[in-house]
């Protein structure tokens, strides 16, 4: 089972489907994998049917333990038109195809052949190689790594460093692979706003004062406005990296950014519109409409409504209500924000050391490439295991053709990644383990 092609294409049969969360086929399956291979394997979890699995692989006693994350519920597919089966997991035109071949059911394959070849090839790291891979991520991780996190923290003491996914990092705008390092994530600030007007028959217009128009006034707001930018130590050196390879005028562009009293803006006209809708999204707070419920009367105007709002705040110091205080200022003072969700805050991230490790590993197997420290406007089970002083890293390491964006198709249809990225991601996890102290 060191080939982690034919192990991507039986954990996408598995159909760990999140909800409702059919997770526990694949994570026993994985569990009698790495006890094949001499792993210490303990299922726990707060549901039989749904176990978190821990296993560890003991090393030399020369590191700390080393943390590798993963989870192993997906997203459904349903209203989805699918070129091939989602769950068939079948290999066409030197692809795997299937639900998971990119969050997260590939990276694991990765992480699982790379402890299975050194058990094969009878090495030990140099510290112990912790692998959790857990249910529910895709749905907040609370019978997952937060179990893990709540009820058994000790299985994870003394760990330094902590790899998991990458929440899908890519850019496309550099002539050269860009190798993504993902050093810090947004996190979750989840409002509803409520505001009330004049309601009354629908067969009557002209009316003042609906809360139709204060909920056009809102949706307009938040799509033609902006949240004030930040340049977070993490932005600061990702732009550096890109603007020193980046051909003019770009590179400039981006140098601009990195001025946190400047007036420049994301270049939308340089950039592919991915990246630049991502860089937009990691250089300030953000706030999305994704939820708008009145009620479900045709002829009555309604007198009242909510909006759900995904908002999401930087890494560092920002608060709820440095959020709060943005929003306001964009939207006007009307209306009522309830909170609904806070996310876990991370830590401010860790360069050198063990991040230069991963550079370094990046280099060496693809000299060509650029290994770039990024921000992920998403959020992964990375924030809870940094919560107990693990600094953690998103690194899914594939060799993939300079622009392409199969991280894309993470969550939507056709969902596929190349056999051989499959192949070079593994044997980079292979190294960094031989390498790791």
């Amino acid at each position: 089972m060191s080939d982690p092609v034919p192990l991507l294409q039986q954990m996408i049969r598995f159909r760990g489907v999140n909800p409702p969360g059919n997770e526990a086929a694949c994570v026993r399956h994985v569990a009698a994998v790495m006890a094949d291979a001499g792993a210490e394997v303990r299922l726990l979890g707060c549901d039989p049917e749904r176990p978190n699995l821990v296993a560890r692989v003991r090393g030399a006693g020369q590191a700390p333990p080393l943390l590798l994350h993963a989870h192993a519920d997906v997203v459904p597919t349903d209203g989805q038109h699918w070129t091939h089966p989602p769950f068939d997991g079948e290999i066409i035109d030197g692809h795997v195809w299937g639900r998971g071949a990119i969050d997260m059911l590939g990276p694991l394959a990765m992480m699982i052949s790379a402890l299975v070849r050194l058990h094969s090839e009878g090495t030990a790291p140099a510290g112990d190689i912790v692998l959790a891979v857990s249910p529910d991520e895709e749905a907040g991780s609370r019978t997952g790594a937060g179990y893990l996190v709540r009820e058994h923290p000790g299985l994870f003491e003394g760990i330094a460093y902590g790899v998991g996914e990458d929440g899908g990092a890519v850019l496309s705008c550099l002539p050269t692979r860009v190798h993504p390092i993902v050093v810090a994530e947004k996190r979750a600030c989840w409002m509803r706003y409520t505001a009330r007007g004049r309601g009354g028959h629908a067969s009557r217009q002209g009316w003042s004062g609906t809360s139709t128009s204060k909920l056009a006034r809102l949706l307009g707001r938040l799509e033609e406005g902006r949240l004030p930018k930040h340049v977070t130590p993490a932005l600061d050196l990702m732009l550096d990296t890109l603007a020193a390879a980046a051909e003019e005028p770009l590179a400039a562009r981006l140098r601009d950014l990195r001025d946190p009293d400047g007036k420049a803006e994301v270049p939308y006209d340089l950039l592919p519109e991915a990246d630049a809708v991502y860089l937009d999204s990691v250089l300030r707070n953000t706030v999305n409409a994704t939820i708008i419920r009145t009620p479900e009367k045709i002829n009555m105007l309604p007198s009242e409504f909510s909006v759900d709002l995904d908002g999401r705040i930087l890494p560092g110091a920002w608060t709820v209500e440095d959020f709060r205080t943005e929003l306001r200022a964009m939207i006007g003072p009307e209306g009522e924000l309830e909170l609904l969700l806070e996310g876990d805050a991370m830590p401010a991230p860790q360069f050198g050391g063990f991040f230069d490790t991963i550079a370094a590993v990046m280099r060496e197997a693809d000299p060509e490439g650029l290994p770039v420290p990024m921000v992920t406007p998403a959020s992964t089970d990375a924030r809870l295991f940094a919560g107990l002083g693990i600094a953690c890293y998103g690194w899914v390491p594939m060799l993939l053709p300079a622009g392409s964006r199969y991280q894309d198709a993470m969550h939507a249809a056709d969902e596929r990644v190349p056999v051989e990225a499959v192949r070079f991601g593994a044997d980079r996890f292979h190294d960094l383990l031989l390498r790791y102290r």
